[in-house]
């Protein structure tokens, strides 16, 4: 699909017999109800006659499409060209007198873009798909016409990549696209194939358009199209992208890296890597293992960052080796005989054989040095790990049509083939979620411009998919939903853990909610550590659901994303009286003051004065920088929020004790946090609310009762300590 058709046509309606019984029910329409227009239906025969007429017979392939069957046959030998042919009569005939901007007949785009497919090995439907992608966003042909000459699959595929009107959807044209693009995929992942190919031949085209068309186009690409090009792991088309991008919003280095190749290329002698690859043949022949040793050249994007890690750049920073054998127990033995006969670097050895890439990517990894001292890297996998590794999920063919894995959907909707990972589940459930086409498309590339993705296990036994980085909030977002709202800590691992903790790869993890009837709810805080679209989608619209919520009160058990402070003291007007008219009166986070203690009183801004116990140690500072204070003194009311640190020895079953302590003085927990155990020892941070605070000497003393704890101790801290 391309803007570069003279004559570009609407996009139809889809019929109700194109949707995929698999469906997401998030899907969205592909066109207003409202604005269906009527289409004038084609004779399809008759095109096919004119489309034939010339030199090229009935019986036989036509001319143009002859190539793209000899690289379909490489890959299916015993597939049958004719679809492919009845496919290019149509798109010819339809895409006639339509020429490109770079003057070209415009059938060439979609041959192209058919024969980058073809060989990476895409099956014959998804080659047909390719050859129409364009009729119905450009031409007369109808969906249902698609759908009556060639079957629901290819319709399914060609309405998956057709634009939508800016007509209809004026600047949210776009996102919305890529809205109904994904949804799509998550049905059938051929449908970004085809998008990716098409991309790929535009911009390797994109020289005829002006230079702030192609600065937008590439933008576009680079945030979204590679991203999901690395994650559905076709590299060959990554690779490629990065670079067309490359030269494109960066012109200077991507020059530079190509000089490097160039000069390089250019040399007489053999380089280092030749040197190597030919030591690595005759050993692999010696041990009578029959593999393939070939150099892999870098491409400009890796040459360039390459030379940013390392400098000036060598004959083996030019490329990796690549060794491929038959099976994966010969991917082992050819590790073995180079870590035998060459010097293994071993900080550089990986095996996703064993642990694969999300993206469906398999190899094994590592170094060796040679005599020199120089350091190449090595790639080893088979010939069928090395065809994934290239082709991604175009290689495996449409995994998601009924049967063809063999395996019924499990629970939650996931799909059970790997092509349907973590990543692409999370990114159709939070799409339904997404209020409009700005907060999608900001959301999409936040989502996708994060690397990599960890697993986390659930105390029922279950799998969690989270992008790296993610913590606790994000799981228990993915675990329960908007339920998550309720969520007041984790544990991690066994341990109590704040629910800003980063999770790691392997990490389990249980989400706590709050008891039924309990005033809990999210908080601001929650969102400067939601990785996760979908948490942070949950917790904005909640938080713009109820502006006026007020801080949690007594009874909330929510404790705060870190130790490092605690919420805010109660501003209670009865609290402390000032002698300042009309000033606000607030009670200092840092040392908690409550009656009988002696308090002192500074002006700031915003007319508050904010009180503090006079030992605090932001008393003294405040005092030596000349600030003077203002008079303060207790009033009238009795409740009163107070920051105590309990240290103990650790055990288990100790923080319920001190709760259960807590709780029998009739004090309420506003918060608790406990920090990593240190030496045997726990620090545990309450802020609670004292119903009257005569009782704090009580409830101090209950809490030091608690077996294992040795100290409790009121806050007493400055600002400044507590960042």
């Amino acid at each position: 699909m391309s803007a570069e058709a003279t004559n570009p046509a609407t996009t139809p309606a889809i019929p109700p017999e194109l949707l995929p019984p698999a469906a997401s029910p998030g899907a969205r329409p592909t066109a207003p109800a409202a604005r269906k227009r009527p289409r004038h239906r084609i004779d399809l025969r008759r095109l096919g006659r004119a489309a034939l007429l010339g030199p090229t017979s009935r019986d036989r392939l036509p001319d143009a499409i002859a190539h793209v069957a000899e690289a379909h046959r490489a890959h299916h030998p015993e597939a049958d060209p004719e679809a492919l042919r009845r496919a290019y009569v149509l798109a010819e005939a339809s895409h006639r007198g339509q020429m490109r901007k770079s003057g070209e007949p415009y059938i060439t785009h979609p041959l192209a873009v058919t024969l980058i497919l073809a060989e990476l090995g895409a099956e014959t439907t998804t080659l047909v798909a390719a050859l129409l992608h364009d009729t119905v966003e450009d031409t007369d042909v109808t969906l249902t016409q698609v759908l009556d000459e060639f079957g629901p699959e290819v319709a399914y595929l060609v309405d998956g990549v057709t634009k939508l009107e800016k007509v209809d959807y004026g600047a949210a044209a776009e996102p919305e696209t890529f809205r109904k693009m994904l949804v799509a995929t998550g049905n059938d992942v051929r449908v970004m194939s085809i998008k990716l190919a098409d991309r790929l031949h535009n911009m390797r085209t994109l020289g005829v358009m002006r230079p702030e068309k192609q600065v937008r186009i590439a933008k576009v690409t680079h945030d979204v199209l590679i991203p999901l090009a690395e994650r559905l792991g076709v590299q060959a088309l990554k690779t490629e992208l990065e670079d067309l991008v490359f030269a494109i919003l960066h012109p200077e280095e991507y020059a530079a890296a190509r000089e490097i190749a160039a000069a390089h290329e250019n040399a007489a002698a053999p380089g280092p890597l030749a040197e190597t690859a030919g030591r690595f043949r005759t050993v692999l022949r010696e041990a009578g293992i029959t593999a393939d040793v070939e150099i892999r050249p870098r491409h400009m994007v890796s040459l360039h960052r390459v030379r940013g890690k390392r400098g000036e750049l060598r004959g083996v920073d030019l490329g990796r080796l690549l060794v491929t054998v038959q099976e994966d127990a010969d991917c082992y033995a050819v590790l073995g005989e180079l870590h035998t006969c060459f010097t293994p670097v071993v900080s550089e050895f990986k095996d996703f054989i064993a642990v694969p890439k999300f993206n469906l990517y398999q190899s094994l990894h590592t170094a060796v040095a040679r005599a020199d001292g120089e350091v190449v890297e090595v790639l080893i996998r088979t010939h069928q790990m090395h065809q994934v590794a290239e082709a991604g999920v175009v290689a495996l063919g449409n995994p998601y049509a009924p049967g063809a894995t063999g395996v019924e959907d499990p629970h939650e909707g996931e799909r059970a083939d790997p092509t349907r990972p973590g990543w692409l589940s999370r990114l159709l459930d939070w799409q339904r979620a997404a209020p409009d086409a700005d907060t999608f498309w900001s959301t999409l590339r936040e989502d996708l411009a994060q690397d990599g993705e960890i697993t986390v296990f659930r105390t029922d036994g279950g799998t969690l998919s989270l992008p790296g980085g993610a913590s606790c909030v994000d799981a228990a977002y993915a675990q329960y939903g908007e339920g998550a709202h309720a969520c007041i800590g984790a544990r991690v691992n066994g341990r109590l853990a704040t629910l800003s903790t980063v999770l790691q790869d392997g990490d389990t993890v249980h989400p706590l909610l709050a008891a039924a009837g309990d005033d809990a709810s999210p908080s601001p805080d929650w969102l400067e550590h939601a990785r996760t679209p979908a948490a942070r989608i949950a917790i904005r619209r909640w938080l713009h659901a109820h502006p006026d919520r007020p801080a949690p009160g007594p009874g909330t058990r929510k404790p705060p994303l870190t130790g490092a402070a605690p919420p805010p003291a109660d501003e209670t007007p009865e609290a402390a009286v000032t002698d300042l008219p009309g000033a606000t009166v607030r009670l200092a986070r840092c040392c908690t003051p409550v009656p009988p203690d002696e308090i002192t009183g500074f002006a700031v801004r915003g007319g508050v004065v904010t009180v503090h116990r006079s030992a605090c140690p932001s008393v003294a500072r405040m005092a030596a920088s000349g600030r003077d204070p203002v008079g303060v003194r207790w009033g009238e009311n009795t409740e009163f929020r107070v920051t105590l640190f309990a240290e103990s020895f650790g055990r288990p079953h100790l923080l319920a004790d001190l709760t259960e302590a807590i709780a029998a003085e009739g004090v309420a927990v506003i918060s608790a946090t406990v920090e990593p155990p240190a030496e045997q020892r726990v620090r545990h941070t309450y802020t609670l609310q004292l119903p009257d605070a005569a009782g704090l000497p009580d409830l101090m003393r209950a809490m030091r009762d608690v077996p294992g704890v040795y100290d409790v101790s009121r806050a007493q801290r400055s600002a400044d300590a507590r960042r």
